[in-house]
């Protein structure tokens, strides 16, 4: 599969073999893919941060659910924020900053976004830490590895609850029954990613 072919946004489902424990049972939404690498979000992570509690170290307001947790976007830069948007003709007017990843779906990185979204967020919003990284051809080669299987984007599972039930729920969405997948047990060096 040569880079063309892996035309982002698209998710990457971890396999069984991933043990790494950044990326074992992840749903990445992989957001660009270059021949100078490739970058995306874990989507189905959650850390111990609660929204409200960076967004007061910020001194920005939380309006939403104060149990909100922010989500691991992934091993690089843990310490920046992304907030993903889900679609609503409202969001569009508050974030002129925000680009849009596919229809219905928005990101920003912009502080003064995030407070006007912290004030009032929509009903699907997700605060992610960090992000994936892929070096050139790493992406590729942990594909033709079978570390990933690719599907299409599902917005409902950008935004769902539950780390093993949504990699399960993105497996079935491509028609493969995660009990049907083998096992792993991991020698030295296998299934790791990044």
């Amino acid at each position: 599969m040569d880079a063309p072919d892996l035309a982002a946004p698209v998710f990457l489902l971890a396999m069984p073999q991933v043990v790494d424990p950044f990326f074992h049972k992840s749903v990445v939404l992989l957001l660009a893919h270059q021949d100078e690498g490739s970058f995306g979000f874990i989507v189905n992570r959650r850390t111990d941060l609660k929204v409200a509690a960076i967004l007061d170290d910020l001194e920005l307001v939380w309006g939403g659910d104060p149990e909100a947790f922010a989500r691991f976007g992934g091993p690089v830069q843990p310490q920046v924020g992304s907030v993903l948007i889900g679609d609503g003709a409202e969001s569009e007017g508050r974030l002129p900053g925000a680009s849009e990843v596919l229809p219905g779906l928005r990101i920003t990185q912009n502080l003064s976004e995030l407070a006007r979204l912290g004030e009032q967020p929509p009903p699907r919003f997700r605060l992610l830490l960090g992000y994936a990284g892929w070096g050139p051809g790493q992406l590729l080669t942990e594909i033709r590895r079978n570390d990933w299987l690719v599907a299409p984007v599902d917005l409902d599972l950008v935004f769902a609850e539950g780390t093993e039930s949504t990699w399960e729920r993105g497996l079935r969405s491509v028609g493969v029954d995660p009990t049907t997948l083998p096992a792993w047990t991991a020698g030295e060096n296998d299934g790791e990613v990044n």
